[in-house]
C-alpha cells in the first residue's frame, strides 16, 4: 500500500488473490471498499477481511434510510447484490435481511442513489425501485441494448440512468415517459473491428460527467449533456473490471484486472497480477467543456 503520488502519476494501493469484481469509495470514512472473486471484501487505507461463506459478492452500497421501527432515527443499511434471481436489505445491525426481494432473472448490476435503485438482470431486464417503498418495483423495462447488461450507474439528479452493455455501447436513459425523447445510444471501447465490454461506469460527484472503463484496458471521461468524449486515457495492458471516483472527484480508482471475458481458459491464477490504481484527476479532462453556439462563441 502506497500514498498516492502527485504529478499525475497512478500507483498501486492493493492487491487481491483473485480478479477484483467491484469498487467503491465509502465517503463517511475515506476508504476504498474492493470486492474480489477470492471472497473477500477489502478496506484502503486499512485493509479488513470479511469471510462471505463462499457466496461471492456482485456489488455492495451504504446508505442512509429511516429506521422502520422508530421514524427519526437513522441507521445505516448494506445492500447486497449476490448471483441469484432476488436482492437482499439489510441492517447492519442484524444478523438475518430486513427484506428479500425477488427478481425477474440473476442480477448483474445495480446502482443506489437514495431512493433510486436500478437493478439490470439476465435477459436484459432492467428493474427500477423507490426506497421508500423498497418492496414494490416502480417500472420495469426492456434495456434498449441488445446484448448483456454488464454495468449501471444513476443521474446524479436521479432523473435516469445509464446502461453499459458487453457490445461496447452505452444507452443514456431517463425513467419518466416526459423524458423518453431524451434518449440515445452510443459506441465505446472499440478498436476498429475488435469490440470489448463497457464493465464499469461512474459518475463525477462535482461535475456530473462521468466515466467508462472497459475490457480493453481503457478508460474514459464524458459528457452525456454536449455528447461529447472529455478525454481518452492510455490503454492498460490488462481489463478493467471496476472504477470509481472518491467522494469530491479528485481521485479516480480502477482495478487492472482478469475480467473473465474470455473464458477460464484465458486465466493462470499463478500468473495473474491484479492491481488497484488511483488517477488524481484535473478539472480540464473531466469538466463540461461549455458548447459553442451557431455564432461562434460559447455557452
Amino acid at each position: 500500500m502506497w500514498p498516492l503520488l502527485s504529478g499525475g502519476q497512478a500507483v498501486t494501493v492493493g492487491m487481491h488473490e483473485a480478479p477484483i469484481k467491484a469498487i467503491e469509495w465509502i465517503p463517511e470514512m475515506n476508504l476504498l471498499a474492493t470486492g474480489s472473486w477470492d471472497k473477500t471484501l477489502k478496506f484502503v487505507p486499512i485493509f479488513c477481511l470479511l469471510g462471505l461463506n463462499n457466496e461471492r459478492v456482485v456489488s455492495y452500497f451504504m446508505i442512509e434510510q429511516d429506521n422502520l421501527q422508530d421514524k427519526g432515527n437513522l441507521r445505516t443499511v448494506c445492500f447486497f447484490m449476490w448471483v441469484y434471481a432476488c436482492y437482499r436489505y439489510w441492517d447492519l445491525r442484524q444478523s438475518t435481511p430486513v427484506h428479500t426481494q425477488v427478481l425477474p432473472d440473476k442480477c448483474y448490476a445495480i446502482s443506489v442513489r437514495h431512493p433510486l435503485m436500478v437493478i439490470a438482470t439476465a435477459e436484459r431486464h432492467i428493474v427500477i425501485f423507490n426506497l421508500a417503498s423498497p418492496q414494490t418495483e416502480y417500472k420495469r423495462i426492456q434495456s434498449p441494448l441488445k446484448y448483456m447488461t454488464r454495468c449501471i450507474a444513476t443521474f446524479p439528479d436521479k432523473q435516469g440512468y445509464l446502461i453499459g452493455s458487453i457490445e461496447g455501447r452505452v444507452a443514456v436513459q431517463h425513467i419518466e415517459e416526459a423524458q423518453q425523447s431524451k434518449n440515445f445510444t452510443f459506441k465505446c471501447h472499440r478498436d476498429n473491428n475488435d469490440i470489448y465490454a463497457v464493465n464499469s461506469i461512474n459518475f463525477h460527484p462535482v461535475h456530473s460527467t462521468f466515466a467508462t472503463a472497459g475490457s480493453d484496458g481503457a478508460y474514459n471521461f464524458w459528457d452525456k449533456e454536449n455528447k461529447q468524449r472529455l478525454k481518452a486515457m492510455q490503454r492498460c495492458n490488462q481489463p478493467i473490471p471496476c472504477s470509481t471516483f472518491n467522494f469530491d472527484g479528485t481521485i479516480f480508482a480502477y482495478a487492472v484486472s482478469y475480467d473473465w471475458s474470455k473464458g477460464a481458459e484465458n486465466h493462470n491464477p499463478s500468473t495473474a497480477k491484479n492491481y488497484i490504481l488511483l488517477h488524481p484527476t484535473q478539472e480540464a479532462e473531466i469538466k463540461a467543456k461549455p458548447r459553442a453556439t451557431p455564432s461562434g462563441g460559447k455557452k
